[in-house]
């Protein structure tokens, strides 16, 4: 039987992409911020943008270059019309995609949503040592999101493995 391990409290930012939510309106975020912080995390900075791929970049690049802000979580902007550009902002600051993550995510939501999952672009990766996981806008995704996949690998108890325990190696050369 394997050691018991504690819990390790990590600094989460939280970005929402929208043309039109306000902190007031920010229903996605809110969850975001609310189920990371009940999980015992800290919230490092909350940041609402609109679907303009230089101001994502902008505000992710400070991030990922804070030591001290370890996973990033962004809201919004991965869907199919023409002012959803998450992806297309954020994958070109990874080092690595995790490509299991947008595959996970469809697949549950596939039992909350059915098909409507198929135009779901959402992504995750590695940059600079810091973790990034781009979900949907509405708050469905992002309690599914977290509540089924992140918050799981978030938390250093979860076996055989999770995010945590890397976090020490990612940027080894």
């Amino acid at each position: 039987m394997s050691k018991p391990r504690n819990f390790i409290p990590i600094n989460i930012a939280v970005l929402t992409v929208s043309d039109s939510r306000t902190e007031e309106t920010d229903t996605s975020g809110k969850i975001l911020v609310d189920r990371l912080t009940e999980a015992g995390h800290k919230l490092a900075e909350k940041v609402i943008v609109p679907d303009d791929i230089y101001q994502m970049r902008a505000v992710v690049s400070k991030w990922i270059s804070n030591q001290d802000i370890q996973v990033v979580i962004t809201t919004g902007g991965t869907g199919v019309t023409g002012r959803d550009c998450t992806p297309e902002a954020i994958q070109p600051l990874f080092d690595k995609s995790l490509n299991g993550f947008g595959e996970l995510f469809r697949t549950v939501s596939y039992d909350e949503i059915g098909t409507s999952t198929l135009q779901s672009r959402a992504v995750a990766g590695v940059a600079n040592g810091t973790y990034i996981f781009c979900l949907p806008g509405s708050s469905g995704a992002c309690r599914t999101g977290w509540d089924k996949i992140i918050q799981a690998q978030l938390d250093y108890r979860t076996r055989p493995c999770n995010f945590v325990e890397m976090m020490p190696r990612l940027l080894e050369t």
